[in-house]
């Protein structure tokens, strides 16, 4: 079973404000996909930067800096 992380009504609300009229199941898990990716690997690099950095807690400039 696929992990649920984030909610496909998200990825609705996304798209349609994006200014989709209307979006299939399929696009909704395609961006689900793209976006857990996406998050996974910019926490991953937070991680490490709040280590490098001698911390255990993740601070939100460790996220910034990690999506650039």
């Amino acid at each position: 079973m696929t992990k649920r992380l984030i909610p496909l009504a998200a990825m609705d609300r996304i798209l349609k404000n994006g200014g989709a009229d209307r979006v299939s199941d399929k696009a909704k898990a395609a961006l689900k996909s793209v976006l857990e990716d996406i998050a996974e690997e910019i926490a991953a690099n937070a991680v490490k930067l709040a280590i490098h950095a001698g911390r255990k807690t993740v601070k939100a400039g460790d996220i910034k800096l990690a999506a650039r």
